[in-house]
């Protein structure tokens, strides 16, 4: 008689294993949006709140200036304006390593490149196609990049940034500096199926990276709850026990705090950390975009009750500040745009050799 084959199948865990289990992986996937509630805002000096107040404000007043020269045909092309998300951009990268941690972003990147220190004439030389631009021109508005700076874009295919971010922190990672990529996509390019794809490989390979979700609440101009089936982005990592955190990305001393939790998860070795910021643009997509898909009145309120630059504003007074003092910065960040502007608008265009330059790299 034959012998009943052996069975390979594995007994199923007990309920107390399966409990202990879900318990586990509930505390990794929560702990750190746990601890961001528990430790709440960033305790900062006025010292440096004045200079998160100065960097935002920068943002804020080269962003309007931009918006102009595209009006005069100065810069063409796409151009997307930050006004309105400066305390994502202030809040995570003051919290970076200078000269260590990468950063990638989307071509809503003018913001992103100010926070990191990079010099505004640069920048705006760059929007109006100059050879003094920190890409010589090339790159313009949407595809900005400055490796010295280990800014690696401004990239204008949608969430394309991301896998690309996924290789920076294998870099870092192989390198063993202590580094990690900082990967921003907005809420829209939160669908695309290559964010999943890095989701995973940076969770197999315990990749240094922290993805940020710039929620500004309507992608290219469709409502968060039109596009997408599960609208709260933090939890967007949980089948990839990513843990997730949730943050109001219009109080910079908040996403301070949460960029310090986070950053220290990553590089003490435990991998990757999906960072939602709630956040808010004024204006359209592009400045080809009316926004016809909200009101003006929802425009107006967050401009009123949640402004970024307004809310640190008001917390510097009761700190001791006066209003004369914040106009003096004020006025001192206004020329230093429009010497931006200037500088940009006198310079030379690239020589017709320059379209040569940056298509091979050197090395192999």
């Amino acid at each position: 008689m034959a012998r009943a084959a052996k069975s390979t199948k594995k007994p199923a865990p007990s309920r107390a294993a399966q409990d202990s289990n879900a318990q586990d992986l509930d505390f990794v996937l929560h702990s750190l949006q746990e601890e961001h509630e528990k430790t709440g805002r960033y305790g900062a000096s006025v010292e440096e709140m004045l200079h998160f107040y100065e960097q935002m404000l920068l943002i804020r007043r080269f962003e309007e200036k931009a918006g102009q020269l595209y009006g005069l045909g100065l810069i063409g092309g796409f151009c997307h304006l930050y006004i309105g998300q400066e305390a994502v951009a202030v809040g995570l990268q003051s919290a970076l390593t200078d000269g260590l941690d990468s950063v990638i972003t989307g071509y809503r990147d003018h913001g992103h490149m100010l926070a990191y220190g990079i010099d505004p004439k640069a920048i705006m030389a760059e929007l109006t196609g100059r050879q003094a631009g920190i890409s010589h021109g090339k790159g313009g508005s949407m595809h900005m990049f400055s490796s010295e700076h280990k800014f690696y874009g401004g990239h204008g295919i949608v969430g394309a940034q991301v896998s690309l971010g996924g290789g920076l922190a294998m870099a870092h990672k192989y390198r063993e500096d202590g580094g990690f990529c900082l990967a921003y996509f907005g809420d829209g390019a939160a669908n695309q199926g290559q964010v999943y794809e890095t989701f995973n490989m940076a969770s197999l390979w315990n990749l240094p990276i922290v993805f940020v979700i710039e929620n500004n609440g309507y992608a290219m101009g469709t409502a968060v709850k039109r596009g997408s089936a599960e609208t709260e982005f933090h939890r967007r990592g949980t089948a990839f026990r990513i843990p997730g955190m949730d943050v109001n990305g219009m109080d910079v001393l908040e996403v301070r705090g949460a960029a310090e939790i986070a950053f220290k998860h990553v590089r003490d070795g435990k991998g990757p950390v999906l960072m939602e910021l709630n956040t808010y643009r004024y204006r359209g997509h592009s400045m080809s975009d009316p926004a016809k898909y909200r009101t003006r009145e929802e425009v107006q309120d967050v401009r009123e009750h949640k402004d970024p630059i307004e809310g640190l504003k008001k917390l510097l007074l009761e700190q001791g500040q006066t209003e004369e003092d914040l106009k003096a910065i004020d006025k001192r960040i206004r020329a230093v745009v429009t010497e931006a502007a200037d500088f940009s608008e006198s310079s030379p265009e690239p020589a017709p050799a320059e379209l040569y330059t940056d298509v091979l790299v050197g090395e192999y």
